[in-house]
């Protein structure tokens, strides 16, 4: 098959906003404790207050990344978060840098299955907005939080007030390939 030079600068102008769109509609990627990653011991991470700096939403990215001969990611329920039991997870993940997608709203509980891990602190509840609320790079200071409510003895953490300051890296890198993509296709044009 021969195409056209019109015909592939048209298939390749395509293919550039085809990334474009589609990158466009990825969540933001969140590495869990940032440049210390899932560990413990001298990293000296606190995940509960590096998850409450953090709105979560839905199509966001968690990547665990770890030394999988000495860690694990077990998203268990919120009594076993609680207790650090690793017997019941709802799934496991033992890749050493596991990408798991927010599927919905709510909280999600992961723990270190590794003994004593999650009993030192490496455990995360990952709160998920129910709404996704439009982001106002405007405003200057974030709003107040709720109180704090309690369900079932249970208390539920206020939303996190901060926004997150760093753009989704789908949409940095995805932005410069498409346009990275297009000035080839238009050099391309030029050259023929």
């Amino acid at each position: 098959m021969v195409f056209t030079n019109e015909a592939m600068f048209l298939l390749s102008t395509m293919a550039v906003f085809s990334l474009f769109t589609a990158t466009l509609g990825g969540g933001a990627v969140y590495k869990v404790g940032d440049a210390a990653g899932w560990t413990i011991g001298g990293a000296n991470v606190d995940y509960h207050m590096w998850a409450s700096s953090k709105v979560f939403r839905v199509g966001d990215i968690l990547v665990f990344q770890y030394n999988r001969t000495q860690h694990n990611v077990l998203r268990v329920s919120l009594p076993d978060y609680h207790s650090c039991n690793a017997a019941n997870p709802i799934a496991t993940y033992s890749s050493g840098n596991d990408s798991i997608t927010i599927k919905g709203p709510g909280h999600y509980y992961y723990i270190c299955g590794f003994p004593g891990h999650c009993q030192a602190g490496q455990k995360i509840d990952v709160r998920v907005l129910k709404v996704s609320e439009p982001t106002d790079f405007s405003s200057k200071s974030p709003s107040p939080a709720p109180a704090s409510s309690t369900t079932n003895g249970h208390v539920i953490a206020p939303s996190p007030v901060t926004k997150s300051s760093a753009p989704s890296l789908f949409l940095n890198n995805g932005l410069r390939l498409s346009l990275t993509l297009l000035m080839i296709v238009i050099g391309s044009v030029y050259l023929l």
